[in-house]
C-alpha cells in the first residue's frame, strides 16, 4: 500500500475515533452519486470539448471587459506567461475583429508599465475599442504600405507578433514570411487556430481548406530560426498546435 493512501487511510481511522458523526457525513459524501449533469460535463473528452467551445461560447459568450473576444480562455492565459517573460515593446496583432483581444493585450502591457499593441485589419466595422497603448493600422497586412507602417513601429524594439487574420495555409504561410522578421530573438510568432486543421469540415471545427497548420508546418522547414514551444500547450485544449513559434536565433 502507498504511502499516500496509508496517510489518508490513518485520517479517516483518526476522524472515526474523534467525531463518529463527522466520518458518516464524509463516508456519505464519497458514495453519494454524481449529479446526472456533471457527469455528462466531466466525460467531454478534450476533441468534444473544443467542438462544444467552438459551437456554444467563443462567438457569444468570451468577453474581456466587456468586449467580445474570440479566443480560448486557455490560450489567454499562455498570453500573459509570455507578454510578462518576454515584456514586448510591441505586440504586433494581425486580425482584430471587435478588439477584445486588443484590449486584454493592452491592459496586460498597463501592468507591465511599457510596450504598445498594433492592431492590423482590413475591415473595422466592429471595432469600437481605444486605448492609449493601441495603434490601429487598417488595411490588408501583406499590403505594402501597411508592412511599411509595421516595420517603423518596430524597429530596434522587442516584437511579439500574434497571427489571427486570413486562415488559408496560403494567406498564414505569406504572413509567417513578412511578419517573422519582425520578431526578436526570444519572442514569438503565435499563429492562431490552426486546430480546424485537425477536425473535420462537418464536424464543427473543422473547415474545407487547408490552414494554420499546414503553414506553420511548412514554414519551419526552411525557417531555422523558429521552434515549436510545445510547453506552452501543456493544457492541451488549444488552438493553437504547434503554434507558439518562438525565435531561437
Amino acid at each position: 500500500m502507498g504511502v499516500c493512501r496509508l496517510e489518508m487511510l490513518w485520517k479517516a481511522l483518526r476522524l472515526l475515533v474523534q467525531n463518529p458523526r463527522g466520518f458518516v457525513q464524509n463516508l456519505r459524501m464519497v458514495f453519494q452519486p454524481m449529479r446526472g449533469d456533471y457527469r455528462r460535463r466531466l466525460n467531454r473528452n478534450l476533441r468534444e470539448w473544443l467542438i462544444y467551445h467552438q459551437k456554444n461560447i467563443v462567438f457569444d459568450k468570451c468577453y474581456w471587459m466587456g468586449v467580445r473576444a474570440l479566443k480560448n480562455p486557455f490560450d489567454a492565459w499562455i498570453y500573459q506567461e509570455i507578454i510578462y517573460e518576454i515584456k514586448p515593446d510591441v505586440i504586433v496583432e494581425i486580425g482584430s475583429a471587435e478588439g477584445g483581444s486588443s484590449l486584454y493585450f493592452a491592459n496586460l502591457l498597463d501592468l507591465l508599465g511599457k510596450g504598445q499593441v498594433v492592431s492590423i485589419d482590413i475591415d473595422r466595422t466592429n471595432f469600437n475599442v481605444r486605448h492609449n497603448r493601441i495603434v490601429v493600422i487598417t488595411g490588408d497586412c501583406s499590403s505594402q504600405e501597411v508592412v511599411a507602417k509595421v516595420s517603423g513601429l518596430c524597429q530596434g524594439k522587442k516584437t511579439l507578433v500574434v497571427h489571427d487574420g486570413d486562415h488559408r495555409k496560403e494567406a498564414v504561410l505569406r504572413d509567417l514570411g513578412i511578419y517573422s522578421k519582425f520578431v526578436s530573438v526570444g519572442s514569438y510568432f503565435i499563429v492562431e487556430d490552426g486546430v480546424a486543421d485537425l477536425f473535420k469540415p462537418w464536424d464543427g471545427m473543422g473547415q474545407l481548406y487547408e490552414g494554420p497548420l499546414k503553414a506553420v508546418e511548412e514554414f519551419l522547414i526552411t525557417n531555422p530560426d523558429f521552434a515549436v514551444d510545445m510547453e506552452r500547450e501543456r493544457y492541451l485544449l488549444t488552438y493553437n498546435p504547434r503554434g507558439f513559434l518562438k525565435r531561437v536565433r
